[in-house]
């Protein structure tokens, strides 16, 4: 019997925000919960640190430079194309296997309005993003305001989707999309999980000096500004931890939990202060790939099926996910040729993580491009720099960038020449993001093409205005 399928998709999650993650203040009762049951990735990444790419490479397997999201959809999703039209994604695939398929919450990947990719059940964000209350909603093809606190909303209809799929017939597949914990924090989130953290010190944050690059539609808190703003990221996470808690009491109640794959996981990460930057790879310009940016936190479980408190140390992406899934349904890809990933399913099964120990991940966030091995990091900006190298296993927390060191650079050579043999095996060179003019301002039409006598990519704050 193939098992049904939960994927929890949160948004600007950073790795480090979970209490199983050794964060001791922030609370994730659910979340630690869900990692006692089954499997916490250390070092899951993202295959751009921004989330209209990440999720598409979710979907599709492929990386940014195959599908062609390179930034984050500044259009409003309704009135937009389909970016993922004429790609294959397991959503699909999954329903040709006979799986129901549903969606709650935010898509961000083009044309809201329409149901795509096989999903039968669909209530999404109107747009990109908006406010935890009163929210611009989709449901099956009809906007509407959706009335209270929208983290709650999405467990709802999640749960909904779940009561009415028909008890012994096909097998489900959901995906949860909490727009939780992405911005706005201050002043729109139940008091109840605000004071939770009214006496928090928050010393799991560093409180470092504003980075140089940090861009000016960040906001950049200090003082009481600062308590406030992370008060409010922290009850975003705890809120939606609750959301979990509801839906795994559910499959606990029904007696589907231990036939149901539980995969949680963040778009992409999420600075609150590390690096001296609050925001993701866009919160810096030149943008960043600092792994509080690009490493994501990722659980998986299935009770009975996979290992109980298990952390996994391999390198991991997100362009595994999609053959990883398919492996786990026994279902085949009918279109597998070009995939940079490969299923990490044996992981799952046994939590050994020898096969995969040596692997190397790769990211891309237009221009800038990083290979990364469990010692060295090197990020590449195309065409004039800057570069960086660290030594991840002395250096975690990237403070130090020995690319001009004398000593190093055959380590240098050697990433530069893997990572440019990699991303030259697997880009479409039509819609290669290191020749796009990917700033980090977003993106309004596929790669190559004009939208009101502009570039698909917007060049800067000015140009959005213009534009929009």
């Amino acid at each position: 019997m193939r098992p049904n399928i939960i994927l929890i998709l949160c948004d600007d999650m950073g790795h480090w925000a979970m209490g199983c993650a050794g964060n001791s203040e922030i609370r994730t009762p659910n979340l630690d919960r869900l990692a006692n049951s089954g499997i916490r990735f250390e070092n899951f990444f993202c295959t751009s640190p921004v989330c209209s790419p990440a999720r598409a490479s979710i979907f599709t397997g492929k990386m940014p430079s195959q599908h062609g999201i390179q930034d984050w959809l500044a259009n409003h999703d309704n009135d937009s194309e389909e970016y993922l039209q004429g790609q294959t994604t397991y959503p699909q695939i999954l329903s040709q296997s006979g799986y129901s398929c549903g969606i709650s919450g935010k898509w961000h990947l083009g044309n809201a309005k329409n149901k795509q990719m096989g999903f039968s059940h669909w209530y999404v964000y109107h747009s990109a993003q908006a406010a935890y209350y009163d929210t611009p909603m989709i449901r099956d093809g009809e906007s509407f305001t959706e009335s209270g606190y929208i983290t709650n909303r999405i467990t709802d209809d999640a749960l909904s989707f779940l009561r009415n799929h028909p008890e012994g017939q096909n097998p489900f597949y959901l995906s949860v999309h909490y727009t939780a914990p992405h911005k706005p924090w201050v002043g729109c989130h139940p008091q109840e999980y605000v004071d939770m953290y009214k006496d928090c010190p928050f010393d799991s944050i560093p409180n470092e000096p504003k980075h140089p690059w940090q861009i000016a539609t960040h906001p950049w808190p200090e003082g009481e500004e600062r308590r406030k703003t992370l008060q409010g990221y922290f009850a975003a996470v705890t809120a939606m931890d609750a959301g979990i808690g509801q839906i795994l009491d559910f499959l606990e109640k029904e007696g589907k939990r231990d036939n149901t794959l539980v995969f949680f996981m963040s778009d992409n990460g999420m600075n609150m202060g590390h690096h001296g930057v609050v925001g993701k790879g866009n919160g810096t310009f030149p943008m960043n790939l600092y792994d509080t940016s690009v490493k994501v936190p990722a659980i998986a479980s299935q009770p009975g099926v996979i290992p109980q408190g298990v952390v996994c140390n391999s390198l991991l992406s997100q362009y595994d996910f999609m053959p990883t899934l398919l492996d786990w349904a026994n279902i085949e890809n009918p279109k597998p040729d070009g995939l940079p990933g490969s299923s990490f399913a044996g992981i799952l099964k046994t939590g050994k993580e020898s096969e995969r120990s040596h692997v190397v991940v790769y990211d891309e966030y237009g221009p800038v491009r990083m290979i990364r091995n469990a010692e060295w990091k090197y990020v590449h900006r195309y065409p004039y720099g800057p570069y960086e190298l660290y030594n991840i296993k002395n250096d975690p927390g990237e403070t130090f960038n020995l690319y001009e060191d004398a000593g190093k650079q055959d380590i240098v050579r050697d990433m530069k020449a893997q990572l440019d043999n990699w991303f030259h095996k697997y880009v479409d060179p039509a819609i290669d993001a290191s020749r796009e003019p990917v700033t980090g301002w977003g993106q309004v039409a596929r790669p190559g093409t004009y939208a009101n006598g502009a570039t698909a990519f917007y060049q800067s704050q000015g140009s959005m205005k213009k534009m929009q």
